[in-house]
């Protein structure tokens, strides 16, 4: 709608400004579709100056499974929350494949002597484990 506080001083004063009777300057036909319409056809010259890298593949897809690791520190928060289970012995077992973890790391301390079965563990978090009384067993399931 033309108005006087527009910058410009061209279509001004005439209903249509120049655009026809019937909505020629509504919707998004005038502006070559919404959006990102178009880039392929008839905005072929932006895409290639403003847009390069629109289409097209980058990067890869790692295929290898995050390891899930435990440090001692949550080992202990483990076996205070009541998830091993004491054996004939008084020892308590905690299996950590069956709690979804892959390796024991040797981040914390522990106290208690605990037999940890799990697949995977640091050469640290065994010397930890062992030196407190208990011991790392490999899992069953290891791979």
């Amino acid at each position: 709608m033309p108005h006087s506080k527009r910058k410009t001083r061209k279509k001004r004063g005439h209903r249509t400004a120049g655009y026809g009777r019937v909505g020629q300057h509504r919707k998004s036909g005038g502006r070559g579709g919404r959006g990102k319409a178009g880039m392929h056809k008839h905005k072929w010259s932006y895409t290639v100056k403003y847009a390069p890298d629109h289409y097209g593949r980058r990067g890869f897809k790692s295929l290898r499974k995050p390891i899930r690791a435990l440090n001692i520190s949550g080992l202990r928060r483990l076996l205070e929350a009541g998830c091993a289970q004491a054996d004939e012995s008084g020892r308590q077992t905690i299996d950590l494949g069956k709690l979804g973890y892959d390796k024991l790391i040797g981040g914390g301390y522990i106290d208690k002597p605990v037999l940890v079965v799990v697949n995977r563990s640091s050469a640290a978090a065994v010397e930890r484990i062992r030196s407190a009384g208990g011991d790392v067993m490999p899992s069953v399931t290891a791979e």
